[in-house]
């Protein structure tokens, strides 16, 4: 791959390299952002933008822009920041007339046939331009790069970031994501505090951007157990993009609503053979993977009726309170419960219902809000068009109802009376000097001392 006129490989900072089998998000000149399979000894095909070896790509970093050129790929480099300066001119006088520029759509597409590159032919467009010279200075850089994306043959691979792949997703089809847009999958992932080395249950009805979110912070270290309404384990279309190797994934383990009740029986297949004998080394290796597949039921059921999970994500179709009556005897203490949804009505409901149950803490319903900035020299301003919701968003924290325990307040009040009576009786000792000998606490009358700080740690415990 030629590299002569851009920065090498070995001089861009990345964490990440394309490998074969990696699928891509690359973007157009155009703006638009397509996946792609990248495998080895294969062409790629864009379209209208040319072809070329998938080979050229491999061992590259993200990141990177490139020009096709004769089914090779060379990377371009990035573009420097140019001041803008101020004019006087004007768009009032310029006529975009027939006439206006004289270099014909023949004669583009002969120059394109001869191999000129985009910023070649636009450079020869501007100078038979009659009325270029009177644009402004915006003008004249919204005509440049409108031109580069109509006749450049290049692309850049995207950085498989989770912000870049909710964007991907979300531009694609937000109602595939339930309006989950990057800000509110940051927002989701900070609420239910996912963090390396913690256990977490999810319920994703969302391509699975909650769980491509919540594997990508927990970075192999943790586990999570996701629910799902079909038997086999769920396909999620958004950890495509992210290409996680093995160690990642390998944390994440599925049960349907029917193997997650406690009182359900799962149906296994038998794993022995009906003959007692097998009659063949296929029949034994089918028989055996039917084993350890019911085995790693067993085993994912057992871990979740054990409890002490510490948080519950949920972004579903089905109804969150049912959902929530179902996961949360699973949950530890102060676990965090988030759940979003796409219609505010649903989590209002849930929010009322929330608020007179003991179990669930300082349940708090929010919205966010994204505005989206073109930030250029000279100008910055707010985009024309954007969402209009990243959907609404519910947060508790599950505590112990406890009818016991007692407040920390009150633990603190009885430490101060009992302090003060001490001092009282440290006071009237030297007046009392004849009295009876200090005689030792029984056993009752410690109990009876110890008993409301027992209770005020279990409510601090709770």
């Amino acid at each position: 791959m030629d590299v002569a006129e851009g920065p090498s490989s070995s001089s861009v900072v990345s964490e990440q390299t394309i490998e074969a089998g990696h699928t891509l998000l690359l973007k157009m000149p155009t703006g638009d952002v397509r996946p792609h399979k990248i495998e080895k000894d294969t062409t790629v095909n864009l379209g209208k933008f040319g072809s070329f070896h998938a080979n050229h790509l491999i061992g590259q970093p993200y990141g990177l822009t490139y020009d096709i050129v004769d089914k090779s790929l060379k990377v371009v480099p990035p573009r420097p920041i140019q001041e803008v300066e101020d004019t006087e001119a004007t768009n009032e006088l310029i006529n975009d007339g027939e006439f206006v520029q004289p270099l014909t759509s023949e004669e583009i597409e002969e120059l394109k046939k001869q191999g000129l590159p985009a910023d070649e032919i636009v450079k020869r467009q501007i100078e038979q331009h009659a009325n270029y010279q009177l644009k402004t200075e915006y003008s004249k850089e919204k005509y440049k790069k409108r031109k580069v994306a109509k006749y450049s043959k290049g692309f850049s691979t995207v950085i498989p970031a989770l912000y870049n792949v909710c964007e991907y997703w979300f531009n694609k089809d937000a109602t595939r994501l339930r309006d989950i847009r990057p800000d509110a999958l940051s927002q989701i992932l900070n609420l239910a505090s996912i963090r390396p080395g913690g256990r977490y249950l999810c319920v994703d009805d969302a391509s699975g951007i909650v769980v491509t979110g919540i594997l990508q912070r927990l970075a192999g270290e943790g586990r999570l157990i996701t629910i799902c309404d079909i038997e086999s384990p769920p396909a999620y279309p958004c950890m495509v993009q992210m290409n996680f190797p093995k160690e990642h994934t390998a944390v994440i383990s599925s049960l349907n609503w029917a193997t997650a009740d406690e009182d359900y029986t799962p149906i296994v297949a038998s794993s022995e053979p009906p003959t007692g004998k097998f009659k063949s080394e296929g029949q034994k290796s089918r028989l055996n993977k039917r084993k350890v597949a019911s085995d790693m039921l067993m085993r994912h059921r057992e871990e979740l009726f054990a409890g002490e999970f510490d948080g519950l994500v949920i972004a579903s179709q089905y109804d969150p309170w049912s959902i929530l009556e179902r996961l949360y005897p699973y949950l530890g203490g102060s676990a965090s419960i988030v759940v979003h949804s796409p219609q505010v009505q649903i989590l209002s409901d849930l929010h009322a219902k929330l608020r007179d149950l003991p179990g669930y803490l300082g349940p708090s319903l929010t919205e966010g809000f994204l505005r989206r900035y073109q930030v250029l020299p000279g100008r910055t301003h707010p985009t024309m068009n954007t969402s209009g919701t990243g959907g609404f968003i519910l947060h508790a924290i599950k505590v112990y109802d406890d009818p016991n325990a007692s407040s920390v307040m009150a633990h603190r009040q009885k430490a101060k009376k009992a302090k003060l009576e001490a001092e009282a009786n440290a006071n009237a000792a030297p007046a009392t000097s004849s009295a009876e000998p200090e005689r030792p606490v029984s056993d009752e009358t410690l109990a009876e001392t110890t008993q409301p700080i027992e209770s005020s740690d279990a409510a601090m415990e709770s």
